[in-house]
């Protein structure tokens, strides 16, 4: 599998690239700025991009979604829960901070334990509500997680937002995350990865 992790943006938001090594097809995942960057390193890997994966619907995880789009011709993927935020500025935050984004409607509306194919290689979506309505991690491979901004390095993903719940939150995380394996790795939406075995020892919010 081809892993590649991007800090795109003022926020410092992760984009993730996840690529076939056989088909050499690939999704993004978040594409939340700095398309020419992130459409850069598809073509360095030379990936064919057939989907875009939401983990949620914020401004800085979508904020160069239409240019990866429409450069790719790729599909569009967010949970159910979250679709109303891609096209309304209030919903992804974007009329907060002057920028009144609002893109197409997605292509595909995920459900908990969707499995989306790149070429050989299956993602599952998992939702973990709490920081939206629909926000959801993704299984990458066994030992492979993204998190989106439900699961930090010594955090956990604000819930002050519309459609947030703190309960929620760390309902999802302790229910749904920390099942997996001490050993697997932790990608979330920002900040430097982890593994599940740190968060459990580590991080206070799950204390």
């Amino acid at each position: 599998m081809i892993f590649r992790g991007l800090s795109v943006g003022m926020m410092d938001s992760n984009c993730y690239i996840i690529g076939c090594e056989d088909t050499k097809e690939g999704v993004v995942v978040d594409p939340g700025a700095d398309g020419k960057k992130i459409l850069k390193k598809v073509d360095d890997l030379g990936l064919k991009i057939t989907a875009i994966v939401l983990t949620h619907g914020h401004v800085d995880h979508i904020g160069a979604l239409a240019e990866v789009r429409d450069a790719t011709g790729a599909k569009v993927m967010i949970h159910a829960e979250d679709a109303d935020q891609l096209t309304d500025a209030g919903k992804n935050l974007s009329a907060y901070v002057g920028a009144r984004l609002s893109t197409k409607a997605a292509d595909c509306l995920l459900q908990d334990k969707d499995e989306i194919e790149v070429g050989k290689i299956t993602l599952e979506v998992i939702h973990t509500p709490g920081h939206t309505r629909g926000g959801i991690s993704i299984k990458c491979a066994p030992d492979t997680l993204i998190t989106g901004d439900t699961l930090f390095a010594g955090s956990v993903g604000r819930s002050d937002f519309p459609g947030g719940s703190h309960t929620q939150l760390i309902s999802s995380i302790k229910n749904k995350l920390l099942k997996f394996p001490d050993e697997t790795r932790v990608y979330p939406g920002h900040g430097p990865s982890s593994t599940i075995g740190e968060e459990k020892k580590f991080n206070p919010f799950l204390r």
